[in-house]
């Protein structure tokens, strides 16, 4: 039995669903899908799990059942997108001849099946949506982030697709979930982080609330209903992205480093939150597990610093120095974690709903609010999944979750030379 911890936050605050959509060079076979996720199954136990929760000590954990509890859902066809037009780095551009993965059907699905929060009682953490495409397969995967980070979604996807093509077996990777035990001695809280968690803490045990699931449900379910995301596509081929690749090596900055400095220079922000990776730093991951492996940090700029796109690369060094502070500093790469395993579970399940006064806590608002920023959504992030090269997976793009605290976020994944940039941003 796996107890939900950093998992925690990420059940109780809405849109926290994402997407991984993928053509595969396969023709498509019904039973053949079924069988994959049948195997995946086996080797992965939170796809046959469901949410279970104690009352006694008002803990949720990981319910695994006998089955997968994935949903497949058979969506039609899609059609040549030949003649379908993208946004890309440059302006409008032409689609590929056969590249399936332009379709607005995908987006379309994902929002119709995230317009709901979803009753993880009574089905599973992935749904799967399929398209018969020609000679192709085309996917799109659905996650709950209490079954993965974006890393572990895209390894769970290429061993879908492994299978799929080649009859190559999942891994079992057994599940070890991050305790705090689990997070470096050095992390620990600043003393004024501390102090103000144990004040939220004592006012919240005096408050005698809990939050029950079923209350953050239709709480949730209504949010999403009036919570308008756009999403957005844009691609960037393997000629623009070897040019950049190259511009940014001159320049001693990343792929990353860059979008960063562009979405500084293009929305004028002052703070840009970004994902980090935590398996190699993590002694409790075991290769291919699911569960949440991540972090994200703040990346700040100082007023009246430039943001010009002339500069743009001059923005993108600034930008690199800071990430690689943060990266060499416990306490700034963890702080998200420790705060989530400093908190009593009941005051962090309460956090967002009463950030949006429908949860009467003044704790707990405190918390959702001067910690989180639930309150209103107007920050902005970017999670990159990196690159892979593929035999099986020909094209695919990441649909990163539009957290309430996000104005806009950009999820990046560059598959075989072709990186695509999904943005959801509230209208």
């Amino acid at each position: 039995m796996e107890y939900l911890f950093t998992e925690r936050a990420h059940l109780v605050c809405p849109n926290m669903c994402f997407g991984i959509a993928a053509s595969l060079g396969k023709a498509f076979d019904k039973e053949r899908i079924e069988e994959s996720v049948a195997r995946l199954a086996e080797a992965h136990p939170f796809l046959r799990a469901r949410l279970g929760y104690e009352k006694e000590s008002n803990s949720y954990f990981y319910d695994v059942k006998e089955q997968a509890q994935v949903q497949v859902i058979f969506a039609g066809e899609l059609g040549d997108e030949s003649e379908k037009t993208f946004e890309s780095e440059d302006g409008r551009g032409t689609a590929a001849v056969g590249d399936v993965i332009a379709s607005p059907k995908i987006i379309e699905e994902f929002e119709k099946l995230t317009a709901h929060d979803w009753n993880l009682f009574s089905e599973g953490l992935l749904k799967i949506a399929v398209w018969k495409a020609g000679d192709r397969t085309v996917l799109l995967f659905i996650f709950h982030h209490l079954l993965a980070d974006g890393r572990g979604a895209l390894g769970l996807v290429q061993e879908f697709a492994d299978f799929y093509a080649d009859g190559i077996e999942p891994k079992a990777a057994p599940e070890h979930l991050i305790t705090k035990e689990d997070l470096p001695a050095n992390s620990k809280l600043s003393f004024i982080s501390q102090a103000l968690v144990n004040h939220a803490n004592r006012q919240w045990k005096k408050e005698k609330h809990q939050l029950s699931y079923k209350e953050y449900h239709s709480f949730a379910d209504k949010f999403l209903q009036e919570d308008c995301v756009d999403h957005s596509l844009v691609v960037v081929s393997s000629e623009k992205l070897a040019d950049l690749h190259a511009q940014c090596k001159a320049h001693k900055v990343s792929i990353n480093d860059y979008l960063l400095a562009k979405m500084f220079t293009e929305e004028k922000a002052d703070s840009i939150v970004m994902a980090c990776d935590l398996r190699k730093q993590l002694e409790c991951y075991n290769p291919g597990a699911l569960g949440n492996y991540a972090t994200a940090f703040s990346v700040k700029l100082k007023q009246g610093m430039s943001t010009d796109s002339t500069g743009i690369f001059s923005l993108a060094q600034k930008v690199h120095n800071q990430i690689q502070k943060k990266l060499n500093s416990p306490k700034e790469l963890y702080l998200v974690l420790q705060c989530y395993a400093s908190l009593e579970p009941g005051l962090l399940d309460a956090a967002m709903i009463s950030s949006r006064g429908a949860f009467d806590s003044k704790a707990a608002k405190f918390i959702g609010t001067s910690f989180f920023n639930y309150d209103k959504a107007k920050g902005y992030s970017i999670t990159n999944l990196g690159k892979i090269e593929s035999k099986n997976i020909e094209s695919a793009f990441f649909i990163p979750p539009a957290s309430p605290a996000i104005k806009k976020t950009q999820g990046v994944l560059t598959v075989n030379g072709v990186m695509r940039i999904c943005t959801s941003q509230r209208k």
